[in-house]
């Protein structure tokens, strides 16, 4: 609990000096057509019914806002950032970003990893990246975790964050979901736990299986070996049900009606897995070697699991994307490609 305690009151500390700043920081959002920029003030601030809302909101230039979200779930705030679309003249939909294991408190986030947000940034579409939920699989908690705290991600995504998002912003009320790793499963579960809220959804090295015992020890592992968390605080001992109630492989048939992009490379070294790569979390020998050798078997692991469910999908007539790529470790270099990939995929449940 302490780790994670350090971690959480420095990045609060953080967001509270940035929360303070009363303009913008760029004089572009002045004259910006966007009502938000030109304004400086969100166009609603709205209260979901149990009691979640934006606590406060950071202008940081004339595209890109930070919102403090207060949850009512988790009894905390959560740091969402936003990109604002290219043209603001009219609502627009919503795409949410969601990081990998580490929740974005980490290093490793699509801002400081990949082109995302400059590549997004001419699409008509509210780019929301959330920061929090480290190895929670963005699932609700049955009990507080002493190192992991109180996870409610699922009732976070959607019950409480959506409603939020779309009356401050003035969206159109549209939303799609992609995220990559542990988020590469979350955003499967996630479109099933509330249908309809997401019309596309796009998992980049995910695996959705949870439930089987393989998959349940994967996600075991994550939790307790790198997250330093109990799983059991998640849903439960291994027999309990609630293993397979969250299984998006289990309940595959719920992902009908929603565009679907599922992608994974093979594991074996590409293009990205050399010592000058841009993409290596750290520079060094280091960095690179755990690159190729762990994130080599994960990835060989989630392109198996990937298989499995465009296997079930097709057994279901269930419509799907996929993009295999012949090399590719897991790591950022090729979430990177397969977001650009998915892009027309998401654009159509986006109606872009």
């Amino acid at each position: 609990m302490r780790r994670r305690s350090r971690i959480r009151t420095a990045a609060a500390a953080a967001a509270t000096v940035a929360l303070t700043a009363l303009s913008v920081t760029t004089g572009a959002g002045v004259g910006s057509a966007d009502p938000i920029i030109a304004s400086k003030h969100l166009l609603a601030s709205p209260t979901t019914a149990d009691g979640s809302k934006i606590s406060a909101y950071y202008l940081r230039d004339a595209r890109h806002l930070t919102l403090r979200v207060h949850s009512a779930a988790m009894n905390q705030d959560i740091t969402v950032e936003v990109q604002r679309p290219r043209d603001t003249s009219l609502p627009r939909p919503v795409l949410y970003l969601l990081n990998g294991a580490g929740g974005g408190e980490d290093a490793a986030t699509w801002q400081r990893n990949t082109d995302a947000l400059p590549y997004l940034a001419d699409k008509n579409a509210n780019i929301i990246e959330p920061i929090g939920g480290a190895w929670s699989y963005y699932t609700d908690w049955l009990k507080d975790d002493p190192v992991l705290g109180r996870n409610k991600w699922k009732t976070f995504f959607t019950r409480e964050l959506p409603p939020l998002i779309d009356a401050s912003l003035g969206t159109d009320g549209v939303h799609a979901i992609a995220g990559l790793s542990m988020a590469g499963t979350s955003v499967l579960a996630l479109a099933i736990a509330q249908p309809g809220l997401y019309r596309s959804v796009a998992s980049y090295s995910g695996c959705a299986q949870t439930s089987d015992p393989l998959g349940r020890e994967v996600v075991k592992t994550a939790i307790s070996v790198w997250g330093d968390g109990n799983p059991t605080n998640m849903w439960g001992a291994d027999s309990s049900p609630l293993w397979a109630v969250n299984d998006p492989f289990v309940h595959a048939d719920r992902l009908r009606g929603i565009n679907l992009f599922l992608s994974s490379g093979s594991g074996i070294p590409g293009p990205y897995d050399t010592p000058n790569s841009p993409f290596l979390l750290h520079p060094g020998p280091v960095s690179l070697a755990n690159q190729l050798l762990v994130g080599g078997l994960l990835e060989a692991g989630t392109n198996a699991c990937t298989h499995n469910l465009q296997n079930r999908l097709n057994q279901l007539g269930i419509p799907v994307t996929v993009d295999y790529t012949a090399t590719g470790t897991h790591s950022w270099g090729y979430w990177q490609d397969a977001l650009k990939q998915s892009w027309p995929v998401l654009a159509r449940g986006l109606g872009l």
